[in-house]
């Protein structure tokens, strides 16, 4: 089963400058309700099953909290409003209910003109994630149906990640298989599986999983191939990848990052790729003015050293929600 956790402002603490025009996030934050204005919506996934199902450490129900608390004391540089919109929680092994409620809830938030950013929880969060998107452009027929629309949209997903999660879903579903259900998905609607993974550690994915992302037309770049000489070109390529969706749904899991910069993760990247370089990645996402829904996954407090991850999330979080 699932459970909405309730909106806990008490969160959002830090402190408060006495010059004009020095807001931070703690002051700007508000409770989402019914008929609140179109903004960022930020919505949290309480879940570690699917890492606990894919033998990783468990922690990362514990991350949206966690990422809160690192947004509260960051400066302000918005001019729409966002909502903290709560938490929905994965009880026990539910994975499953979870995942569908978080669906229902992003479909409502992307319906009211909202752009959700998803606070992790494991990265089985990208399914749920994805299939909010899907329900919201598909609200005569939701992802379990076999119908499929009569002009499919064109949902391009933009992973960073050291992972490619394209791992089989037939035999366990977890936080290592979340783009192979979503394969399967647009397979079954007769849509396009457009998927970019950006960050890939050779080390980590085997080849019957590069071979996987080869037949699925994937845009891959390893997290060797990304540094500051070939940036430019990557961001180019990632454009490109963008110019020929309609829709974008952006998901980072933390463990792109090298574990010097993001130790709480459920597996700590030995090289990964730094803070410096994924951030012009995520602008041109940011910037292509077709971003639907975000989110970033992988967060464990309990395995965090210093704070350090939370607070390059929270960064990330800032990045994206800027419109200014």
């Amino acid at each position: 089963m699932a459970a909405d956790t309730p909106i806990d402002m008490a969160l959002w603490q830090g402190r408060t400058d006495p010059e004009p025009d020095s807001d931070r996030w703690h002051q700007r934050i508000e409770p989402l309700t019914n008929n609140a204005a179109p903004g960022c919506a930020l919505l949290g996934f309480e879940s570690d099953a699917g890492v606990a199902r894919n033998q990783g450490r468990t922690g990362a129900a514990e991350g949206p909290n966690a990422l809160r608390r690192a947004l509260a004391p960051l400066a302000w540089h918005r001019i729409a409003p966002v909502y903290d919109a709560g938490n929905v929680r994965c009880v026990d092994d539910a994975l499953e209910a979870a995942q569908q409620t978080l669906a229902d809830r992003l479909t409502s938030l992307l319906t009211a003109g909202h752009l959700p950013i998803v606070l992790g929880g494991g990265h089985e969060v990208a399914y749920a994630s994805w299939l909010g998107l899907a329900q919201f452009f598909m609200p005569e027929a939701s992802a379990s149906k076999e119908s499929a629309p009569e002009a499919p949209p064109r949902i391009g997903i933009i992973n960073l990640d050291a992972h490619f999660d394209l791992r089989d879903p037939a035999h366990i579903r977890s936080s290592g298989t979340p783009f192979a259900q979503i394969a399967d998905q647009c397979q079954k609607h007769g849509w396009s599986f457009r998927y970019a993974c950006l960050g890939v550690s050779r080390a980590a994915n085997t080849r019957a999983l590069f071979t996987r992302a080869a037949a699925l037309g994937t845009l891959v770049r390893e997290d060797r191939e990304i540094d500051a000489l070939r940036l430019d070109s990557i961001v180019r390529d990632v454009q490109r990848f963008i110019a020929r969706c309609d829709h974008l749904y952006l998901t980072i899991d933390l463990d792109v990052l090298p574990a010097a910069e993001a130790p709480g993760v459920s597996a700590p990247a030995a090289r990964g790729v730094s803070l410096a370089l994924i951030e012009p990645l995520v602008e041109a996402v940011r910037d292509s003015g077709k971003l639907r829904l975000a989110d970033l996954a992988e967060l464990n407090p309990r395995l965090d050293i210093d704070g350090r991850t939370a607070r390059a999330a929270a960064r990330l979080v800032h990045l994206l929600s800027l419109d200014s």
